[in-house]
């Protein structure tokens, strides 16, 4: 073999596993998680964030969060492996190894703390820590292989991107980003239900307890509606104080009502292809609800 052929050979081993770190981080969740918490900087501050803190936090925050999806990859690999959704990823194809994972998640995370406490805030270091600890350890661990209500619980770390982004500027907690986090709280259960209930075989070979499993479709389709009318509900309270204006309360209504009709028709008339449409429709719902909300604030200074 040449010389030439032997470093591509190297380079492709490399970019091999590259990919596969990468897809240990879940970018595509990660991406919503940064997303929402660039969100929260930005309606935290009066003016422009200062471009330093804005890219220390980001890559802090999206660092810890990818470090919490390689835990949740790491944990739960039986499982991937036998679920059609998730058999592709790096640990159950054996591209990486569990001490690979665990040593990569180590450094990613080690990484996006010392990033957060030194070049934002101790507050938002310490929030961020206890985000990964409670989607790594309480969901993961304890909550999801335990309860059918996992999602509704766990969904508390993933709602606290907002928070952590109103922190990094503020050095404070207060009402406006605890609006924010309860907007993704009441989001989380209909837009994973949404998920499980075209996936219940999956999640019942894997003996995961999700609700369609342990309480059977139609239970989960009114809780689907009943939690999506929640979340309409919750989505009017930054006009309520006044944080936003009549901007992000025509979009909260006009998101929401297609959610809700969705949420309606998951009811009335399931059918897989109708819970797929309405799990991507709620990602494209919260993305576009807090985007209105930052050109909202904008617009009103």
């Amino acid at each position: 073999m040449s010389a030439d052929s032997i470093r591509n050979s190297r380079f492709s081993a490399f970019a091999r596993q590259a990919r596969a770190f990468y897809a240990l981080t879940k970018p595509r969740v990660v991406s919503l998680i940064v997303f929402t918490a660039v969100i929260g900087m930005l309606l935290a501050s009066p003016g422009m964030v200062a471009p330093q803190l804005l890219l220390a936090a980001t890559a802090g925050i999206a660092l810890v969060a990818g470090a919490a999806a390689a835990m949740n990859c790491l944990v739960e690999q039986k499982i991937d492996a036998r679920m059609q959704r998730t058999s592709w990823r790096p640990l159950p194809r054996g591209e990486l190894s569990a001490v690979q994972t665990l040593v990569f998640a180590g450094a990613v995370g080690g990484l996006g703390l010392w990033l957060l406490v030194h070049y934002v805030n101790a507050l938002t270091m310490w929030l961020t820590l206890a985000t990964f600890v409670g989607y790594a350890v309480v969901y993961t661990v304890i909550l999801k292989p335990l309860t059918p209500q996992n999602i509704v619980i766990g969904g508390a770390s993933g709602a606290m991107p907002p928070v952590l982004g109103w922190a990094a500027v503020t050095g404070e907690v207060t009402t406006e980003p605890l609006l924010l986090f309860l907007i993704i709280f009441a989001w989380t259960p209909p837009h994973f239900w949404s998920l499980a209930l075209y996936r219940t075989e999956d999640y019942a070979k894997a003996g995961v307890p999700m609700l369609p499993v342990t309480h059977g479709q139609a239970y989960t389709r009114l809780q689907v509606l009943l939690y999506t009318m929640i979340l309409f509900g919750v989505s009017l309270l930054p006009y309520s104080i006044r944080m936003s204006g009549a901007l992000y309360l025509a979009a909260a209504v006009a998101l929401g009502a297609v959610y809700l009709w969705y949420a309606v028709r998951i009811y009335l008339s399931y059918s897989d292809r109708l819970a797929r449409a309405c799990f991507r429709y709620s990602i494209v719902y919260l993305a576009a609800l807090f985007a209105t909300l930052l050109v909202d604030h904008y617009l009103a200074l």
